[in-house]
């Protein structure tokens, strides 16, 4: 869960607009998250965890607010990303719809990411892309295991200043969502041996997987940084939503994080090249 957690804070907030950063920054702080376990559940959990801070603005790999990438190509307009993403883990016994079930183990989600800028500001502080990542999800454990496929196409828009508040940094992004029939069937699957009363035996299709709608505020300070996010999931028309695992059609996760910047290099370069 802390390794997962910092992948989340990492993405809470957005790349720096054009300017000349460090090319790399370390720092540490403390995240709070309240998130469903996972998107359909009616259950949720709250954690106050440890959290790493670090930027690097590598020429090929970069790692920031906005997400740890490694550019493969790079067009001006069009470049093609290596991401990451991940989710939680869930403890069977504590969801009262998954009990003697198998736990849900935390996934790793790594593929290719074609963005492609449909517009930018002439002072480069706001720009609106569209975003392509296909991502194969792998689980964590002593013994990994391919769960499927992750297709979330959408749209981002970040600006710097948002309504006058000078210093802070807004993003909104998101999107449809498709998954593979093993994807789905990770997360609402219903094998005959799990039956039991109130959850019948469903085999979960691929295809459509609803939608998800992200907006994260930040804000860059002179030792420390801070930065929040607000997200809505919908699995209304989801392929698999008439999963007994499915409690809410509609699910709000957020979270806050505070951190500390103790070290950065002395070389700067141009961050704005991260958009």
């Amino acid at each position: 869960m802390k390794k997962l957690l910092g992948l989340v804070v990492l993405s809470l907030a957005l790349p720096c607009h054009a300017d000349l950063q460090p090319r790399w920054e370390v720092g540490f702080g403390v995240g709070a998250v309240s998130i469903p376990d996972y998107r359909g559940a009616e259950n949720r959990s709250g954690y106050l965890l440890p959290v790493p801070y670090f930027v690097y603005r590598g020429d090929v790999l970069q790692a920031d607010r906005g997400g740890v990438r490694a550019a493969l190509l790079d067009r001006g307009n069009v470049q093609l990303n290596l991401s990451l993403n991940g989710s939680v883990p869930v403890s069977a016994d504590d969801n009262p719809q998954r009990r003697g079930m198998p736990d849900l183990r935390p996934a790793v989600e790594i593929g290719p990411t074609a963005d492609i800028r449909l517009w930018q500001a002439v002072d480069r502080k706001s720009a609106l892309s569209l975003r392509l990542p296909l991502r194969a999800a792998v689980t964590v454990e002593s013994s990994p295991r391919h769960v499927g496929w992750l297709f979330a196409p959408g749209l981002s828009f970040t600006t710097d200043a948002p309504a006058g508040l000078r210093g802070w940094k807004l993003g909104v992004q998101g999107g449809p969502l498709y998954a593979d029939s093993d994807y789905s069937s990770y997360f609402y699957g219903v094998r005959p041996d799990q039956v039991a009363a109130g959850r019948p035996a469903y085999d979960a299709p691929g295809g459509f997987a609803g939608t998800q709608f992200t907006a994260t505020l930040s804000r860059r300070f002179a030792r420390y940084w801070i930065g929040g996010f607000l997200r809505h999931d919908s699995l209304r028309g989801a392929a698999f939503r008439d999963s007994p695992l499915v409690r809410q059609r509609d699910g709000v996760s957020v979270g806050l994080a505070v951190a500390w910047i103790f070290g950065a290099s002395s070389e700067l370069v141009d961050a704005g090249r991260d958009r």
